[in-house]
């Protein structure tokens, strides 16, 4: 690694859980959902430069002002009126439009990393506010550990000490879904019902099938049947529970027998999934 360089790893996330529950007068909705991370990760480098450079090793992804990289640097810069420039380089693993917050997750690793490299002595506060305007989500980001949250995803309730205890399979079909799109088509249902975090900590799965629902799966899985095609596919191959995490395309099963997470990873690599699986405890970020 040439000298001067930093990285950092930038995770992406499932939601356990994730409940429309009214559009806002902003336009927004609010949210109640558990965001947790996984290790599957993308990876960022920064070192010095006389301008903003973006690259990146994945075709299609853009690296102009459209890429929520760039705009984080710039919002960094304008914010703490540095003249400095940074050479970044984005590694892409996580897939584009899955619903595992990549995007998202790579903005926030770029405001820690230029904060670091320009010692601009930013406070969190300030760090989470330029966040929050490059997507509801991406001040879980900053921090990504295991929260509950609720307003439009950035109001946060750390789950200090929650380890999933199960093996993790996370299958994304070749197909990608537009999150304005399934927002459009989304009810929200104003009741609260139980809650989340009471579920999830219990590891009962059988709670978690019964209680922890994504309401983006309907409208999904009806316009893109082979989404669903993928959940039942984990379910019938032993996953306790399953889900579409976000707005999709990704779904996720959790298993108890590792046996079984393992061959229904190979079940979906073989109808041309990209396949990402852990083996449950503390997430790795």
């Amino acid at each position: 690694m040439a000298a001067g360089v930093r990285t950092a790893r930038a995770p992406g996330k499932i939601n356990l859980g994730l409940r429309v529950l009214r559009r806002r007068p902003d336009g927004y909705h609010d949210l109640d959902t558990v965001f947790y991370p996984i290790a599957w990760a993308d990876t960022l480098q920064v070192q010095a430069a006389a301008r903003l450079v973006l690259r990146c090793d994945a075709p299609g992804i853009p690296v102009d002002e459209t890429n929520l990289v760039m705009r984080a640097a710039r919002a960094l810069a304008q914010e703490t009126s540095t003249q400095r420039g940074a050479d970044i380089e984005l590694i892409k693993h996580l897939p584009a439009g899955a619903g595992l917050g990549g995007g998202s997750s790579d903005a926030a690793a770029t405001l820690r990393l230029l904060a670091d490299l320009w010692q601009t002595r930013t406070p969190k506060t300030v760090l989470q506010r330029l966040a929050l305007a490059m997507g509801s989500d991406v001040p879980f980001f900053l921090n990504s550990k295991p929260a509950r949250a609720s307003g439009r995803g950035e109001v946060l309730e750390l789950m200090a000490g929650y380890v999933m205890p199960f093996a993790l399979v996370v299958v994304v079909p070749r197909l990608h879904v537009s999150t304005a799109w399934a927002f459009s088509k989304v009810k929200p249902r104003a009741s609260h019902g139980s809650s989340l975090c009471a579920a999830v900590v219990s590891n009962d799965l059988g709670r978690w099938r019964r209680e922890l629902v994504n309401d983006f799966e309907g409208p999904v899985m009806a316009a893109l049947p082979e989404i669903r095609t993928r959940k039942e596919a984990l379910m019938t191959l032993g996953a306790g529970f399953a889900s579409l995490t976000g707005t999709g395309s990704a779904v996720y099963g959790m298993f108890e027998d590792v046996r079984h997470a393992r061959a229904a990873a190979a079940e979906a690599q073989e109808a041309g999934c990209i396949v990402y699986m852990e083996l449950g405890a503390t997430p790795q970020v």
